[in-house]
Protein backbone atom coordinates (compact mmCIF):
# COMPACT_ATOMS: atom_id res chain seq x y z
CA UNK A 1 0.00 0.00 0.00
CA UNK A 2 2.93 2.39 0.46
CA UNK A 3 5.60 1.25 -2.01
CA UNK A 4 5.78 4.40 -4.14
CA UNK A 5 4.63 7.86 -3.06
CA UNK A 6 2.37 8.66 -6.01
CA UNK A 7 1.07 5.27 -7.07
CA UNK A 8 0.65 4.47 -3.41
CA UNK A 9 -1.33 7.59 -2.65
CA UNK A 10 -3.73 6.74 -5.47
CA UNK A 11 -4.12 3.14 -4.37
CA UNK A 12 -4.56 4.16 -0.76
CA UNK A 13 -7.46 6.47 -1.63
CA UNK A 14 -9.56 3.38 -2.32
CA UNK A 15 -11.99 2.93 0.55
CA UNK A 16 -11.30 -0.82 0.51
CA UNK A 17 -9.37 -3.29 -1.61
CA UNK A 18 -11.37 -6.42 -0.90
CA UNK A 19 -15.11 -5.70 -0.72
CA UNK A 20 -16.99 -6.75 -3.85
CA UNK A 21 -20.70 -6.48 -4.38
CA UNK A 22 -22.48 -9.68 -5.31
CA UNK A 23 -24.87 -9.82 -8.26
CA UNK A 24 -27.61 -12.13 -9.43
CA UNK A 25 -26.63 -15.07 -11.65
CA UNK A 26 -27.91 -15.04 -15.23
CA UNK A 27 -29.37 -18.41 -16.21
CA UNK A 28 -31.58 -17.86 -19.29
CA UNK A 29 -30.40 -17.86 -22.92
CA UNK A 30 -30.92 -14.15 -23.65
CA UNK A 31 -27.85 -11.89 -23.84
CA UNK A 32 -26.65 -10.76 -20.45
CA UNK A 33 -27.52 -7.17 -19.62
CA UNK A 34 -23.82 -6.35 -19.38
CA UNK A 35 -22.79 -8.20 -22.55
CA UNK A 36 -21.00 -6.12 -25.24
CA UNK A 37 -24.08 -6.26 -27.47
CA UNK A 38 -26.45 -5.04 -24.77
CA UNK A 39 -24.08 -2.28 -23.66
CA UNK A 40 -24.17 -0.63 -27.08
CA UNK A 41 -27.69 0.61 -26.34
CA UNK A 42 -28.44 2.94 -23.39
CA UNK A 43 -30.51 1.22 -20.70
CA UNK A 44 -32.83 2.80 -18.16
CA UNK A 45 -35.43 2.12 -15.52
CA UNK A 46 -37.73 4.90 -14.30
CA UNK A 47 -39.46 4.83 -10.93
CA UNK A 48 -41.08 7.34 -8.58
CA UNK A 49 -40.64 7.99 -4.90
CA UNK A 50 -40.65 10.55 -2.16
CA UNK A 51 -38.28 11.65 0.60
CA UNK A 52 -38.74 13.83 3.66
CA UNK A 53 -35.81 16.27 3.98
CA UNK A 54 -35.70 17.97 7.37
CA UNK A 55 -39.49 17.66 7.58
CA UNK A 56 -40.31 18.70 4.01
CA UNK A 57 -41.70 16.10 1.58
CA UNK A 58 -40.17 15.97 -1.90
CA UNK A 59 -41.66 13.83 -4.68
CA UNK A 60 -39.15 12.71 -7.27
CA UNK A 61 -38.63 10.67 -10.39
CA UNK A 62 -35.63 8.32 -10.31
CA UNK A 63 -33.86 7.09 -13.42
CA UNK A 64 -31.27 4.32 -13.12
CA UNK A 65 -29.56 3.84 -16.44
CA UNK A 66 -26.55 4.00 -18.71
CA UNK A 67 -25.18 6.37 -21.32
CA UNK A 68 -22.85 5.14 -24.04
CA UNK A 69 -19.71 7.22 -24.56
CA UNK A 70 -17.75 7.27 -27.81
CA UNK A 71 -14.21 7.96 -28.92
CA UNK A 72 -12.95 11.25 -30.25
CA UNK A 73 -11.80 12.43 -33.67
CA UNK A 74 -11.84 9.66 -36.26
CA UNK A 75 -13.21 7.27 -33.61
CA UNK A 76 -16.25 9.33 -32.66
CA UNK A 77 -18.57 6.56 -33.83
CA UNK A 78 -16.76 3.91 -31.81
CA UNK A 79 -18.47 3.07 -28.46
CA UNK A 80 -15.99 3.05 -25.57
CA UNK A 81 -17.82 3.05 -22.24
CA UNK A 82 -21.30 2.30 -20.93
CA UNK A 83 -21.53 4.55 -17.86
CA UNK A 84 -24.09 3.86 -15.16
CA UNK A 85 -25.88 6.63 -13.28
CA UNK A 86 -28.79 7.15 -10.94
CA UNK A 87 -30.57 10.47 -11.40
CA UNK A 88 -33.21 11.99 -9.13
CA UNK A 89 -35.43 14.75 -10.51
CA UNK A 90 -37.80 16.71 -8.29
CA UNK A 91 -41.29 16.59 -9.73
CA UNK A 92 -43.14 19.73 -10.72
CA UNK A 93 -40.16 22.03 -11.30
CA UNK A 94 -39.05 23.42 -14.68
CA UNK A 95 -35.60 22.13 -15.66
CA UNK A 96 -34.15 25.61 -16.22
CA UNK A 97 -35.16 26.65 -12.70
CA UNK A 98 -33.69 23.59 -11.02
CA UNK A 99 -29.98 23.14 -10.20
CA UNK A 100 -28.37 19.81 -11.11
CA UNK A 101 -25.41 18.32 -9.26
CA UNK A 102 -23.15 15.58 -10.65
CA UNK A 103 -21.83 13.44 -7.81
CA UNK A 104 -19.06 10.85 -7.71
CA UNK A 105 -16.70 9.11 -5.33
CA UNK A 106 -13.00 8.64 -6.01
CA UNK A 107 -10.74 5.64 -5.94
CA UNK A 108 -9.78 6.12 -8.71
CA UNK A 109 -12.19 3.56 -10.06
CA UNK A 110 -14.72 3.53 -7.21
CA UNK A 111 -18.44 3.19 -7.62
CA UNK A 112 -20.48 6.02 -6.10
CA UNK A 113 -22.26 3.85 -3.56
CA UNK A 114 -20.77 5.81 -0.65
CA UNK A 115 -22.16 9.27 -1.42
CA UNK A 116 -25.37 7.71 -2.75
CA UNK A 117 -26.24 5.57 0.27
CA UNK A 118 -24.45 7.55 2.97
CA UNK A 119 -24.83 11.22 2.11
CA UNK A 120 -27.31 12.61 -0.40
CA UNK A 121 -29.55 9.93 -1.90
CA UNK A 122 -33.18 9.65 -0.71
CA UNK A 123 -32.36 6.53 1.33
CA UNK A 124 -29.50 6.20 3.81
CA UNK A 125 -27.92 3.09 5.30
CA UNK A 126 -27.49 3.18 9.08
CA UNK A 127 -23.97 2.47 10.36
CA UNK A 128 -22.31 2.75 13.77
CA UNK A 129 -20.74 6.13 14.46
CA UNK A 130 -17.16 5.15 15.31
CA UNK A 131 -17.20 1.36 15.73
CA UNK A 132 -17.80 -1.76 13.63
CA UNK A 133 -21.36 -2.00 12.29
CA UNK A 134 -22.90 -5.41 13.16
CA UNK A 135 -23.57 -7.82 10.30
CA UNK A 136 -26.88 -8.01 8.40
CA UNK A 137 -29.69 -7.26 8.49
CA UNK A 138 -28.89 -3.60 7.83
CA UNK A 139 -31.34 -0.74 8.14
CA UNK A 140 -32.15 1.51 5.18
CA UNK A 141 -34.05 4.63 6.23
CA UNK A 142 -35.44 7.88 4.83
CA UNK A 143 -32.53 10.28 4.42
CA UNK A 144 -33.47 13.41 6.33
CA UNK A 145 -30.42 15.12 4.77
CA UNK A 146 -30.79 14.20 1.11
CA UNK A 147 -29.67 17.06 -1.14
CA UNK A 148 -32.86 16.77 -3.21
CA UNK A 149 -34.27 19.82 -1.45
CA UNK A 150 -31.60 21.97 -3.11
CA UNK A 151 -30.80 20.25 -6.41
CA UNK A 152 -31.55 17.42 -8.78
CA UNK A 153 -28.89 14.75 -8.32
CA UNK A 154 -26.91 12.50 -10.66
CA UNK A 155 -24.76 9.81 -9.03
CA UNK A 156 -22.17 8.51 -11.52
CA UNK A 157 -20.17 5.27 -11.36
CA UNK A 158 -16.63 5.48 -12.75
CA UNK A 159 -15.81 3.46 -15.90
CA UNK A 160 -15.52 -0.21 -14.95
CA UNK A 161 -17.15 0.26 -11.52
CA UNK A 162 -20.74 -0.26 -10.41
CA UNK A 163 -22.70 -1.15 -13.54
CA UNK A 164 -20.38 0.95 -15.73
CA UNK A 165 -18.40 -1.10 -18.24
CA UNK A 166 -15.70 -0.58 -20.84
CA UNK A 167 -16.97 -1.70 -24.24
CA UNK A 168 -14.99 -4.11 -26.42
CA UNK A 169 -17.39 -5.52 -29.01
CA UNK A 170 -15.28 -6.90 -31.87
CA UNK A 171 -16.48 -10.38 -32.82
CA UNK A 172 -12.95 -11.72 -33.09
CA UNK A 173 -11.71 -12.75 -29.58
CA UNK A 174 -8.12 -11.66 -30.22
CA UNK A 175 -9.18 -8.28 -31.58
CA UNK A 176 -11.66 -7.88 -28.75
CA UNK A 177 -8.91 -8.50 -26.19
CA UNK A 178 -6.73 -5.86 -27.85
CA UNK A 179 -9.70 -3.52 -27.95
CA UNK A 180 -10.20 -3.91 -24.20
CA UNK A 181 -6.49 -3.34 -23.58
CA UNK A 182 -6.67 -0.14 -25.61
CA UNK A 183 -9.79 0.98 -23.71
CA UNK A 184 -8.05 0.54 -20.37
CA UNK A 185 -4.98 2.41 -21.56
CA UNK A 186 -7.08 5.31 -22.86
CA UNK A 187 -9.50 5.63 -19.93
CA UNK A 188 -7.70 4.41 -16.80
CA UNK A 189 -5.66 7.50 -16.14
CA UNK A 190 -5.97 11.07 -14.94
CA UNK A 191 -6.78 12.58 -18.34
CA UNK A 192 -8.80 9.69 -19.78
CA UNK A 193 -10.97 9.48 -16.68
CA UNK A 194 -11.53 13.25 -16.67
CA UNK A 195 -12.50 13.31 -20.34
CA UNK A 196 -14.94 10.41 -19.80
CA UNK A 197 -16.74 12.23 -16.99
CA UNK A 198 -16.84 15.48 -18.94
CA UNK A 199 -18.28 13.65 -21.95
CA UNK A 200 -20.85 11.93 -19.75
CA UNK A 201 -21.96 15.26 -18.30
CA UNK A 202 -22.42 17.00 -21.65
CA UNK A 203 -24.25 13.98 -23.03
CA UNK A 204 -26.51 13.91 -19.97
CA UNK A 205 -27.30 17.61 -20.37
CA UNK A 206 -28.44 16.94 -23.91
CA UNK A 207 -30.45 13.81 -23.13
CA UNK A 208 -32.42 15.42 -20.32
CA UNK A 209 -32.57 18.99 -21.62
CA UNK A 210 -30.52 20.46 -18.76
CA UNK A 211 -28.16 22.78 -20.62
CA UNK A 212 -29.77 25.84 -19.05
CA UNK A 213 -29.83 24.46 -15.50
CA UNK A 214 -27.41 25.72 -12.83
CA UNK A 215 -24.64 23.08 -12.78
CA UNK A 216 -22.47 21.73 -9.96
CA UNK A 217 -19.78 19.10 -9.50
CA UNK A 218 -19.49 17.22 -6.20
CA UNK A 219 -16.46 14.96 -5.81
CA UNK A 220 -15.05 13.11 -2.83
CA UNK A 221 -11.41 12.01 -2.32
CA UNK A 222 -9.91 11.26 -5.76
CA UNK A 223 -13.22 12.68 -6.95
CA UNK A 224 -11.82 16.09 -5.96
CA UNK A 225 -8.79 15.44 -8.17
CA UNK A 226 -11.20 14.49 -10.92
CA UNK A 227 -13.32 17.60 -10.31
CA UNK A 228 -10.35 19.87 -10.96
CA UNK A 229 -9.69 18.11 -14.28
CA UNK A 230 -13.37 17.93 -15.29
CA UNK A 231 -14.07 21.56 -14.37
CA UNK A 232 -11.17 22.64 -16.57
CA UNK A 233 -12.28 20.34 -19.42
CA UNK A 234 -15.88 21.55 -19.26
CA UNK A 235 -14.94 25.21 -19.06
CA UNK A 236 -12.23 25.27 -21.69
CA UNK A 237 -13.05 22.42 -24.08
CA UNK A 238 -16.85 22.27 -23.95
CA UNK A 239 -17.72 25.92 -23.05
CA UNK A 240 -19.76 24.80 -20.03
CA UNK A 241 -19.66 27.37 -17.24
CA UNK A 242 -20.26 25.74 -13.88
CA UNK A 243 -21.97 27.53 -11.02
CA UNK A 244 -19.98 25.69 -8.39
CA UNK A 245 -17.49 22.96 -7.58
CA UNK A 246 -17.99 21.23 -4.22
CA UNK A 247 -15.00 19.34 -2.85
CA UNK A 248 -15.11 16.80 -0.02
CA UNK A 249 -11.89 15.39 1.47
CA UNK A 250 -9.65 17.05 -1.07
CA UNK A 251 -6.36 15.93 -2.63
CA UNK A 252 -4.99 17.95 -5.54
CA UNK A 253 -1.21 17.67 -5.06
CA UNK A 254 -0.05 14.10 -4.42
CA UNK A 255 3.39 15.22 -3.29
CA UNK A 256 1.63 16.35 -0.11
CA UNK A 257 0.18 12.93 0.76
CA UNK A 258 1.03 11.63 4.24
CA UNK A 259 0.69 8.02 3.06
CA UNK A 260 4.25 7.57 1.83
CA UNK A 261 6.40 10.65 2.37
CA UNK A 262 9.47 8.60 3.33
CA UNK A 263 9.73 7.57 -0.33
CA UNK A 264 10.11 11.23 -1.26
CA UNK A 265 12.98 12.36 1.00
CA UNK A 266 13.65 16.05 1.25
CA UNK A 267 9.96 16.93 0.99
CA UNK A 268 8.80 17.51 4.57
CA UNK A 269 5.53 19.35 3.95
CA UNK A 270 3.39 16.20 4.31
CA UNK A 271 4.60 15.73 7.90
CA UNK A 272 3.90 19.34 8.76
CA UNK A 273 0.45 19.49 7.19
CA UNK A 274 -0.72 16.21 8.78
CA UNK A 275 0.27 17.31 12.28
CA UNK A 276 -3.13 18.92 13.10
CA UNK A 277 -4.91 15.67 12.16
CA UNK A 278 -2.52 13.69 14.37
CA UNK A 279 -3.34 16.14 17.17
CA UNK A 280 -7.11 15.87 16.65
CA UNK A 281 -6.86 12.08 16.70
CA UNK A 282 -4.81 12.02 19.90
CA UNK A 283 -7.36 14.39 21.43
CA UNK A 284 -10.26 12.12 20.42
CA UNK A 285 -8.62 8.99 21.88
CA UNK A 286 -7.56 10.74 25.11
CA UNK A 287 -3.85 10.26 24.45
CA UNK A 288 -2.69 13.82 25.13
CA UNK A 289 -0.62 14.41 28.28
CA UNK A 290 -2.43 17.71 28.91
CA UNK A 291 -5.83 17.63 27.16
CA UNK A 292 -7.03 21.05 25.94
CA UNK A 293 -10.50 22.30 26.73
CA UNK A 294 -11.35 23.23 23.13
CA UNK A 295 -10.45 21.29 19.98
CA UNK A 296 -10.63 24.17 17.49
CA UNK A 297 -8.37 26.47 19.54
CA UNK A 298 -5.97 23.59 20.10
CA UNK A 299 -5.78 22.87 16.36
CA UNK A 300 -5.02 26.51 15.57
CA UNK A 301 -2.12 26.33 18.00
CA UNK A 302 -0.85 23.11 16.38
CA UNK A 303 -1.17 24.61 12.89
CA UNK A 304 1.01 27.54 13.91
CA UNK A 305 3.60 25.22 15.41
CA UNK A 306 3.54 22.91 12.37
CA UNK A 307 4.34 25.68 9.90
CA UNK A 308 6.65 27.51 12.30
CA UNK A 309 9.01 25.83 14.74
CA UNK A 310 8.36 22.28 13.48
CA UNK A 311 8.84 23.22 9.81
CA UNK A 312 12.02 25.08 10.70
CA UNK A 313 13.40 22.06 12.57
CA UNK A 314 12.69 19.68 9.69
CA UNK A 315 14.25 22.09 7.22
CA UNK A 316 17.49 21.95 9.22
CA UNK A 317 17.84 18.28 8.37
CA UNK A 318 21.10 16.77 9.61
CA UNK A 319 22.25 20.16 10.93
CA UNK A 320 19.52 20.21 13.57
CA UNK A 321 21.05 20.71 16.99
CA UNK A 322 20.48 17.65 19.28
CA UNK A 323 19.11 19.81 22.09
CA UNK A 324 16.65 21.46 19.74
CA UNK A 325 15.67 18.06 18.32
CA UNK A 326 14.93 16.85 21.85
CA UNK A 327 12.82 19.95 22.52
CA UNK A 328 10.82 19.44 19.31
CA UNK A 329 10.20 15.77 20.18
CA UNK A 330 8.93 16.76 23.61
CA UNK A 331 6.63 19.37 22.09
CA UNK A 332 5.33 16.86 19.55
CA UNK A 333 4.62 14.46 22.41
CA UNK A 334 2.41 17.14 23.97
CA UNK A 335 0.59 17.70 20.68
CA UNK A 336 0.17 14.19 19.21
CA UNK A 337 0.67 11.82 22.13
CA UNK A 338 3.42 9.59 20.73
CA UNK A 339 6.37 8.80 23.06
CA UNK A 340 9.39 11.10 22.90
CA UNK A 341 11.72 8.14 22.32
CA UNK A 342 9.63 7.00 19.34
CA UNK A 343 9.59 10.48 17.83
CA UNK A 344 13.38 10.78 18.15
CA UNK A 345 13.89 7.36 16.54
CA UNK A 346 11.54 8.44 13.72
CA UNK A 347 13.71 11.54 13.22
CA UNK A 348 10.65 13.67 14.03
CA UNK A 349 8.93 12.39 10.85
CA UNK A 350 5.83 10.22 11.30
CA UNK A 351 3.84 8.97 8.30
CA UNK A 352 0.12 8.33 8.40
CA UNK A 353 0.56 4.57 8.61
CA UNK A 354 3.08 4.90 11.43
CA UNK A 355 0.78 7.13 13.45
CA UNK A 356 -2.24 4.86 12.90
CA UNK A 357 -0.20 1.91 14.19
CA UNK A 358 1.48 3.60 17.16
CA UNK A 359 -1.09 5.85 18.86
CA UNK A 360 -3.00 2.93 20.40
CA UNK A 361 -0.09 0.47 20.41
CA UNK A 362 -0.33 -0.05 24.17
CA UNK A 363 -3.60 -1.94 23.60
CA UNK A 364 -2.44 -3.57 20.33
CA UNK A 365 -4.95 -1.50 18.38
CA UNK A 366 -4.66 0.67 15.27
CA UNK A 367 -6.70 3.74 14.41
CA UNK A 368 -8.61 4.12 11.19
CA UNK A 369 -7.10 5.95 8.24
CA UNK A 370 -10.20 7.30 6.54
CA UNK A 371 -11.63 8.12 9.95
CA UNK A 372 -9.22 7.99 12.87
CA UNK A 373 -12.07 7.96 15.38
CA UNK A 374 -12.37 4.26 14.52
CA UNK A 375 -9.99 1.65 15.88
CA UNK A 376 -9.47 -2.08 15.63
CA UNK A 377 -6.99 -4.83 16.51
CA UNK A 378 -3.59 -4.36 14.87
CA UNK A 379 -2.83 -6.97 12.20
CA UNK A 380 0.82 -7.03 13.32
CA UNK A 381 1.46 -5.40 16.71
CA UNK A 382 5.20 -5.54 15.97
CA UNK A 383 4.87 -3.87 12.56
CA UNK A 384 5.95 -0.38 11.61
CA UNK A 385 2.65 0.82 10.17
CA UNK A 386 -1.01 -0.12 10.01
CA UNK A 387 -1.89 -2.83 7.48
CA UNK A 388 -5.62 -2.18 7.14
CA UNK A 389 -8.23 0.46 7.79
CA UNK A 390 -10.61 -0.33 10.68
CA UNK A 391 -13.07 2.31 9.44
CA UNK A 392 -13.35 0.79 5.97
CA UNK A 393 -13.78 -2.68 7.45
CA UNK A 394 -16.43 -1.33 9.83
CA UNK A 395 -18.92 0.01 7.28
CA UNK A 396 -18.24 -1.37 3.77
CA UNK A 397 -20.46 -4.44 4.09
CA UNK A 398 -23.44 -2.33 5.11
CA UNK A 399 -23.08 -0.05 2.08
CA UNK A 400 -22.63 -2.96 -0.34
CA UNK A 401 -25.63 -4.91 0.95
CA UNK A 402 -27.88 -1.85 1.13
CA UNK A 403 -27.18 -0.72 -2.41
CA UNK A 404 -27.48 -4.19 -3.96
CA UNK A 405 -30.95 -4.50 -2.45
CA UNK A 406 -31.99 -0.93 -3.17
CA UNK A 407 -30.94 -0.77 -6.84
CA UNK A 408 -32.79 -3.98 -7.69
CA UNK A 409 -35.88 -3.70 -5.50
CA UNK A 410 -36.50 0.07 -5.56
CA UNK A 411 -34.82 1.29 -8.74
CA UNK A 412 -35.66 -1.90 -10.72
CA UNK A 413 -32.22 -2.08 -12.35
CA UNK A 414 -29.41 -4.62 -12.53
CA UNK A 415 -31.29 -7.86 -12.00
CA UNK A 416 -28.86 -9.90 -14.11
CA UNK A 417 -25.73 -7.86 -13.53
CA UNK A 418 -22.93 -7.73 -11.00
CA UNK A 419 -22.39 -4.45 -9.20
CA UNK A 420 -18.65 -3.88 -8.93
CA UNK A 421 -17.53 -1.77 -6.01
CA UNK A 422 -14.26 -1.03 -7.83
CA UNK A 423 -13.04 -1.21 -11.40
CA UNK A 424 -10.42 -3.81 -12.25
CA UNK A 425 -7.48 -1.45 -12.79
CA UNK A 426 -4.02 -2.93 -13.36
CA UNK A 427 -2.35 0.42 -14.01
CA UNK A 428 -3.50 3.99 -13.51
CA UNK A 429 -1.75 6.44 -15.82
CA UNK A 430 -0.43 9.32 -13.72
CA UNK A 431 0.67 11.34 -16.75
CA UNK A 432 -1.25 14.61 -16.87
CA UNK A 433 -1.26 16.97 -19.85
CA UNK A 434 1.66 14.96 -21.20
CA UNK A 435 3.82 15.42 -18.09
CA UNK A 436 5.21 12.54 -16.04
CA UNK A 437 6.06 12.80 -12.37
CA UNK A 438 4.08 14.02 -9.42
CA UNK A 439 0.36 14.45 -10.01
CA UNK A 440 -0.77 17.97 -9.22
CA UNK A 441 -4.08 19.30 -10.55
CA UNK A 442 -4.06 22.59 -8.65
CA UNK A 443 -3.37 24.27 -11.99
CA UNK A 444 -6.52 22.74 -13.51
CA UNK A 445 -8.76 24.15 -10.80
CA UNK A 446 -6.97 27.49 -11.03
CA UNK A 447 -7.49 27.60 -14.81
CA UNK A 448 -11.20 26.85 -14.41
CA UNK A 449 -11.51 29.65 -11.85
CA UNK A 450 -9.58 32.14 -13.98
CA UNK A 451 -11.49 31.42 -17.19
CA UNK A 452 -14.78 31.54 -15.27
CA UNK A 453 -14.15 34.18 -12.58
CA UNK A 454 -17.68 33.72 -11.22
CA UNK A 455 -17.02 30.06 -10.40
CA UNK A 456 -17.46 29.36 -6.69
CA UNK A 457 -15.57 26.57 -4.93
CA UNK A 458 -16.61 24.97 -1.63
CA UNK A 459 -14.12 22.88 0.36
CA UNK A 460 -15.30 20.42 3.03
CA UNK A 461 -13.18 18.16 5.20
CA UNK A 462 -13.02 16.20 8.43
CA UNK A 463 -10.67 16.75 11.35
CA UNK A 464 -10.15 12.97 11.67
CA UNK A 465 -9.24 12.23 8.04
CA UNK A 466 -5.69 10.87 7.56
CA UNK A 467 -6.26 9.94 3.92
CA UNK A 468 -6.60 13.59 2.92
CA UNK A 469 -5.81 15.75 5.97
CA UNK A 470 -7.84 18.94 6.26
CA UNK A 471 -4.87 21.25 6.78
CA UNK A 472 -3.25 19.88 3.63
CA UNK A 473 -6.39 20.81 1.69
CA UNK A 474 -6.31 24.28 3.23
CA UNK A 475 -2.66 24.64 2.17
CA UNK A 476 -3.51 23.63 -1.41
CA UNK A 477 -6.22 26.26 -1.65
CA UNK A 478 -3.96 28.92 -0.13
CA UNK A 479 -1.40 28.17 -2.85
CA UNK A 480 -3.65 27.99 -5.92
CA UNK A 481 -2.09 30.03 -8.74
CA UNK A 482 -5.00 32.46 -8.96
CA UNK A 483 -5.29 36.23 -8.49
CA UNK A 484 -5.83 37.28 -4.90
CA UNK A 485 -9.29 38.58 -5.80
CA UNK A 486 -10.46 35.05 -6.69
CA UNK A 487 -9.61 33.67 -3.25
CA UNK A 488 -12.92 35.14 -2.07
CA UNK A 489 -14.67 32.60 -4.32
CA UNK A 490 -13.50 29.77 -2.05
CA UNK A 491 -15.38 28.82 1.12
CA UNK A 492 -14.33 26.35 3.82
CA UNK A 493 -16.15 24.01 6.21
CA UNK A 494 -14.55 21.55 8.67
CA UNK A 495 -16.37 18.82 10.58
CA UNK A 496 -15.69 16.59 13.63
CA UNK A 497 -15.67 13.53 11.38
CA UNK A 498 -13.38 11.70 8.96
CA UNK A 499 -12.88 11.23 5.22
CA UNK A 500 -16.53 10.21 4.79
CA UNK A 501 -17.78 13.22 6.74
CA UNK A 502 -21.36 11.97 6.37
CA UNK A 503 -20.67 8.77 8.36
CA UNK A 504 -21.10 10.97 11.45
CA UNK A 505 -24.79 11.95 11.42
CA UNK A 506 -24.43 15.39 13.10
CA UNK A 507 -21.75 16.21 10.51
CA UNK A 508 -24.03 14.92 7.72
CA UNK A 509 -26.67 17.44 8.79
CA UNK A 510 -24.13 20.26 8.77
CA UNK A 511 -22.74 19.11 5.43
CA UNK A 512 -26.22 19.07 3.92
CA UNK A 513 -27.10 22.50 5.28
CA UNK A 514 -23.81 24.01 4.13
CA UNK A 515 -24.01 22.54 0.62
CA UNK A 516 -27.69 23.46 0.23
CA UNK A 517 -26.88 27.03 1.27
CA UNK A 518 -23.94 27.11 -1.16
CA UNK A 519 -26.16 26.01 -4.05
CA UNK A 520 -28.92 28.44 -3.11
CA UNK A 521 -26.44 31.35 -3.04
CA UNK A 522 -24.87 30.52 -6.42
CA UNK A 523 -27.65 29.09 -8.63
CA UNK A 524 -28.56 32.51 -10.14
CA UNK A 525 -32.18 31.38 -10.48
CA UNK A 526 -33.79 34.38 -8.78
CA UNK A 527 -30.99 36.87 -9.39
Amino acid sequence: MRKLPLATALAALLLSTTALAGGDKHHDKTPAADSPQAMLVPQSSTTSGSVSVEGKRIDYQAVAGTLVLHGKGDKENEPTVSMFYTAYFKKGVAAGKRPITFIYNGGPGSATVWLHMGAFGPRRVVTADDSHTPAAPYQLINNDYSLLDASDLVFIDAPGAGFSRLIANDKDPAKRAKQMKDRKKAIYGVDGDGHAFAQFITQFLSKYGRWNSPKYLFGESYGTTRSAVVANDLENEDSVDLNGVILLSQILNFDLSIDGPSHNPGIDLPYELALPTFAATAYYHHKLPSPPADLQSFLKEVEQYATGEYASALMAGATLDPARKQAVAEKLHQYIGLPVAYLLKANLRVSGGMFEHELLAASDDSTGRLDTRFSGPSIDPMGKSSEYDPQSSAISSAYVAAFNNYVRKDLKFGQNQTYRLYADIDHWDMKHHGHDGSLNVMGDLAMAMKTNPDLKVMLNGGYYDLATPFYTAQYEMDHLPIPEALQKNISYHWYPSGHMVYAHVPSLKKLHDNVASFIDSTDNVSR
